[in-house]
C-alpha cells in the first residue's frame, strides 16, 4: 500500500498561522517596532551630543568662537564684533527652561557679584535657542531677574543656528504634547569663557560654583 504523500501545511494554515495573524500578535509587533524607533531616535540624539562634545574637547581653542548677528533685548542689532574687547561669559539656553537655564544664569550673576568692580571688565551674554518664543520683550523681562550687565540675544532660526554652530552648541526641540508649554528645548549646558577676541579660553560645566567662575575670569581680565 502506498503511503499518502505529505508536505508542510500551506502558509498561514494551522494554529501557528492563526496566532501570527491575531490582533494581539499584530499589536505586539507594532509595539516592538515603536520601541525600536524610540531607541534609535534617542541614540541619534545622544550621538549628536557626544560628537559635539568630543569635537569641542579635541581642540576647543581652534573651533569655538563667538560669531553672530542677532538682536538684543532692547531691539538693537548686535554682532560678536560689537562685544569684542572684553572677555565674555556666554551661555545658550531659553526662557521657558524649567531648571538648568535659570540656575546657570544665576551662577553667572553671582560670579559677577563676586567680581565686584572687576565685573565691568567682562560681558555676560545669553543667547536663546528658542527664538520662536523668546522675543526681545520676553528676553528683556526674563533677564530682569539676573545681572544688569547681561546682553540677551535672539533672532531668526537661521541666525541662532549660525551662532550655535560657531560655539559648537547642540540644541533640539522636544515636543511635550501633554504639557501646556507645548515643547522644551534640549541643549548643551556649558558656560563659555571667551577672550576679548571672541575665541575660546575655558568652559564651565553645569552647576559650577560661582566662586570658581569668578576666580577663572580674574585670571584673564
Amino acid at each position: 500500500m502506498s503511503k499518502a504523500k505529505g508536505g508542510p501545511p500551506a502558509s498561514g494554515s494551522g494554529k501557528q498561522g492563526d496566532t501570527l495573524r491575531s490582533p494581539m500578535a499584530r499589536g505586539l509587533r507594532r509595539g516592538l517596532l515603536l520601541v525600536v524607533v524610540i531607541i534609535a531616535a534617542a541614540a541619534a540624539v545622544l550621538a549628536v551630543r557626544w560628537l559635539t562634545s568630543a569635537e569641542m574637547m579635541q581642540d576647543p581653542a581652534a573651533t569655538i568662537h563667538a560669531e553672530f548677528t542677532l538682536t538684543d533685548q532692547d531691539g538693537r542689532t548686535v554682532t560678536a564684533q560689537d562685544l569684542a574687547g572684553r572677555p565674555m561669559l556666554l551661555y545658550f539656553g531659553y526662557t521657558y527652561c524649567p531648571d538648568v537655564c535659570p540656575t546657570e544664569l544665576a551662577n553667572i550673576s553671582q560670579a559677577m557679584d563676586i567680581l565686584g568692580s572687576d565685573a565691568e571688565a567682562v560681558q555676560p551674554v545669553f543667547i536663546t535657542v528658542d527664538p520662536e518664543r523668546d522675543t526681545t520683550e520676553v528676553m528683556k523681562a526674563y533677564l530682569g531677574h539676573f545681572d544688569d550687565g547681561f546682553v540677551g540675544l535672539t533672532g531668526t532660526p537661521e541666525q541662532i543656528a549660525a551662532a550655535a554652530k560657531a560655539a559648537k552648541v547642540y540644541y533640539a526641540k522636544v515636543e511635550q504634547p501633554d504639557s501646556d508649554v507645548g515643547y522644551l528645548m534640549d541643549h548643551s549646558g556649558f558656560v563659555y569663557l571667551l577672550g576679548p577676541d571672541g575665541r575660546y579660553l575655558s568652559h564651565f560645566r553645569p552647576n559650577t560654583d560661582p566662586q570658581e567662575i569668578a576666580d577663572r575670569v580674574r585670571e584673564v581680565i
